[in-house]
Parts: structure tokens; C-alpha cells; sequence
């Protein structure tokens, strides 16, 4: 994921504020005070391919461009940012519709495995109609592969540590309203590069994706945090997006451990503190450095 993506960069929608503020009384040592709270948006968001709706998500309306590619990435539409070719930004009266350009290839593939979608979460399941489905959304087909585990970069175990305090003094969105989540990206020093915020966890890492796609940052040269728990569809993107290691604020479930293990990506939680624990590939954080605790 190298190539820079060929389209301009364009305005946000004005009509939709981040945030609004909203009456409400707070009670605080047994006393009320009647005031206003600032509390953070989420509107409806079309992704609209070559004039053909696929999906529409509840999602914070900043950074929409990044969400764009990032989530065309991520659900496999496109295989390189280098096949959106153009993005519009339409408000309406009832949402937002990113009009989405892509090249030819990409419409045929999206219209042979095309099935509706709508969702609230961005749920790596969502949609669809059997059984039989799950299989193929559990193979990681990106990037990654089982000989991962073999090579790729190292990280020294305190750069977690770094880039996640430093990840809460970049959430300004979240200090404004506390309802956002947000993911980032660090160098293997743990310094933080990128972060993106949005209401929905999923939301913020197809984002990121979409920031690392179009800024032509190889996602080898780092890795992801974020403040959210690691479930199956957050591996899963991180997976297709070709990311090594995710680290994740809270706790990963059984299925996204077993996802990271196939797909060999690093997978750390409970990032807090000084402390995190690691569940698959443990090499990429610097083993020979490690005392173990007997």
C-alpha cells in the first residue's frame, strides 16, 4: 500500500457540525445545574460506487475522504487506494453520500459479490446470507499470509506504551464529548503519526487505513492502536490493510485471536500503563529484550 491515491482533496460537508451542543442538567454532590453538553454527532453516510449505493453507516462526518478509501480497502471494493479515482462529498437533508469513483475492475468485482448491507457498526459479518459466507469473510486475502510470521519488522515492547498515552492527548474530539473512539498510527519507535476519531470504532480504523493509503505510508514501517477492544472485524481490517500489529486499549475475543494467528498479525491488548499482553506472532515485539515473569 504505497501509491499515492490520484484524486484531490475536497471540502467536508459544512451542513453536518462535528458536534452540538444540547440542554441537559448535570447533578453533581447532590446538587443540579441546569446547562448544555457538548456531545458528538453521527449522521447517516452513503457509499455510493459509480452511482450505485452499497452501504450506508452512522459515522462522524470528518475526515470522509480517508473513510472512503479505508473502507473501500478494507471490504476488498478496491485493492488499491490508486483504484478510487475520484470522490465527491454530497450533503443532504438527511445525511451525507460519498460519490465514489472507481476503476472498472473494481465495479465488476463489486457487483459480482455485492449484497446488501446496512449497518450501524460496520460488523465484518454484516450481510450476509449464510453460513457458508463466514468462511470466506474469515480468510484474511490481503496482504498478510501465514509466512508473515517468518519476517517484518520488530518493535521494542515500551512503543506500545508510548504511542498509546500519546494517543489520548491527540483525541480532541473525544476530550470535547467522551463518545469517540479513535485509532492511530505509530512509528517503531512509538511515536504517533496519524490518528483519526469517529463514533464508531470500525469507522476510525477503515480511517486510518484510508489516511495511511493516501498519504503512501507503507503500513510495514509501523503499527495500529486502538481505543477500543480488538474484535474479529477490526483484525480483519488491519489484516487486509497489511498491518503487522494492532494493539488494542482493551481486550481482543477468541475469534479475533484465531483470525490474527491465520493471517500473521501481531495481536496486543490491554495496552495500558506499562503492561500489555500479547496473544499471537510475539516476535514483531522484540523477544530477546523481554525478561519472563516465572
Amino acid at each position: 500500500m504505497n501509491a499515492r491515491a490520484p484524486f484531490p482533496s475536497t471540502a467536508e460537508a459544512p451542513e453536518f457540525p462535528i458536534a452540538s451542543s444540547v440542554p441537559a442538567t448535570s447533578w453533581h454532590d447532590g446538587l443540579l445545574d441546569d446547562g448544555s453538553e457538548l456531545l458528538a454527532e453521527e449522521v447517516p453516510v452513503a457509499l455510493v460506487y459509480n452511482g450505485i449505493s452499497h452501504a450506508v453507516m452512522l459515522a462522524s462526518p470528518q475526515d470522509l475522504e480517508d473513510f472512503a478509501v479505508g473502507f473501500s480497502l478494507s471490504e476488498r471494493i478496491v485493492r488499491a487506494a490508486c483504484d478510487v479515482r475520484d470522490i465527491e462529498i454530497e450533503a443532504g437533508p438527511h445525511g451525507i453520500a460519498l460519490a465514489i469513483g472507481i476503476a472498472p475492475g473494481a465495479m465488476a468485482r463489486l457487483k459480482e459479490n455485492r449484497r446488501a448491507r446496512l449497518g450501524q457498526t460496520g460488523c465484518g459479518l454484516c450481510g450476509i446470507d449464510s453460513l457458508a459466507w463466514f468462511e470466506r469473510e474469515m480468510a484474511p486475502d490481503g496482504p498478510h499470509d501465514s509466512r508473515a510470521c517468518e519476517t517484518g519488522r520488530t518493535f521494542a515492547p515500551q512503543a506500545l506504551q508510548r504511542a498509546m498515552a500519546a494517543m489520548a492527548g491527540q483525541q480532541r474530539l473525544h476530550q470535547a464529548t467522551g463518545a469517540m473512539h479513535a485509532a492511530g498510527w505509530a512509528d517503531r519507535d512509538g511515536r504517533l503519526l496519524l490518528v483519526r476519531e469517529d463514533v464508531g470504532r470500525h469507522n476510525a480504523l477503515d480511517k486510518l487505513v484510508g489516511a495511511l493509503a493516501r498519504a503512501g505510508i507503507d503500513s510495514g514501517d509501523g503499527f495500529a492502536l486502538v481505543t477500543s477492544r480488538a474484535s474479529f472485524e477490526m483484525v480483519q481490517k488491519a489484516a487486509r490493510a497489511g498491518i503487522g500489529l494492532l494493539a488494542a486499549i482493551s481486550a481482543p475475543t477468541a475469534m479475533a485471536v484465531r483470525l490474527a494467528d491465520r493471517a500473521g498479525l501481531t495481536l496486543a491488548g490491554f495496552v495500558r500503563g506499562e503492561r500489555h499482553v500479547v496473544y499471537t506472532h510475539p516476535h514483531r515485539l522484540a523477544p530477546c529484550t523481554v525478561a519472563h515473569v516465572t
